[in-house]
């Protein structure tokens, strides 16, 4: 059998987008992610297991933030006390992405020297998985925070879900460099399912979920990744004996919040002599954005230095 899908076409990267399985209690959302992963991993000199640990966690904002019904963030991290100290991304409704990690070199080295590329549990070691929401200033954050558990972060995020949401949710990230004929480029992409509660006209679901597992559970890093595969293909694939439908996606893409004035801003905070001591031997200040490493030129004038 060849495959084809009888579903809506959608662009095949950089969108996030919900799929429904006919007549089954379960919600599903895929993400692809292709030049917009590339510009936020490229923005920085990562090793390989890090730049794949922050390409999951941009994924998992975007599977997770794309499903909320209010304007505003949502913001992913995980600290621990291994070699990658602090993970981070964060989605916003207008479908930007951005994130950053903080580590030490020599200690991702020496965890990544077996076969295999080090996964969540090893980079971050003994730490906590968060998710925050953030609807602006007019309200107050929503935060859950649970211990990191298993050696991935599609692990750590169904831990999550299990323990501050009580619902049954599976999830697979996919991470890598695909050469399409001009080098090699950043690609990620990303699969969630839920089970929808039972009630009194749905009966228990707990037979339907369990089969949902056993499809998803198929899904290989290759076909998140392939850019030959579409995501209409890619969900034919897993659930075409049962009808599977893919709602309107919605575009992704990297961009960061920061600005010249941003900047300056949060400069005045700080005192007049340790806004002093930033001067540089030109008599500017220079500031780089953690997260797309751009750099910003003050004059201290700017700022009343």
């Amino acid at each position: 059998m060849t495959d084809h899908a009888p579903l809506s076409p959608v662009p095949v990267d950089d969108l996030a987008a919900a799929f429904q399985i006919e007549g089954w209690p379960v919600r599903g959302r895929l993400v692809r992610l292709g030049d917009a992963i590339d510009a936020v991993l490229s923005a920085h000199d990562y090793p390989e297991p890090v730049a794949a640990l922050l390409g999951e966690t941009c994924a998992l904002a975007a599977l997770v933030g794309s499903s909320l019904k209010f304007e505003g963030r949502l913001i992913v991290q995980a600290q621990g006390d291994g070699p990658v100290r602090y993970v981070v991304a964060d989605y916003d409704s207008d479908g930007h992405i951005r994130g950053y990690c903080r580590f030490d070199p020599e200690e991702v080295a020496a965890a990544s020297t077996g076969f295999s590329r080090p996964g969540a549990q090893t980079l971050l070691g003994k730490g906590v998985f968060v998710m925050t929401l953030d609807q602006g200033a007019d309200f107050e954050r929503h935060q859950g925070i649970t211990p990191i558990e298993g050696e991935s972060l599609s692990l750590a995020a169904e831990h999550y879900f299990r323990q501050s949401e009580q619902v049954p949710t599976k999830v697979r990230l996919a991470v890598g460099a695909v050469d399409q004929g001009s080098g090699p480029k950043w690609r990620a992409g990303g699969a969630m399912i839920q089970m929808v509660a039972g009630d009194a006209a749905r009966g228990s679901t707990e037979d339907v979920w369990e089969r949902s597992e056993a499809l998803f559970h198929t899904l290989a890093d290759d076909e998140l990744l392939d850019p030959q595969i579409t995501p209409e293909i890619l969900l034919f694939r897993l659930f075409h004996e049962d009808g599977v439908r893919l709602e309107q996606a919605k575009p992704l893409s990297a961009v960061c919040r920061c600005s010249a004035d941003r900047i300056a801003a949060v400069l005045t905070s700080f005192g007049d002599d340790e806004r002093r001591e930033m001067i540089e031997d030109d008599g500017k200040i220079r500031v780089t954005c953690e997260y797309c490493s751009t750099v910003y030129e003050i004059e201290p004038e700017q700022i009343g230095s």
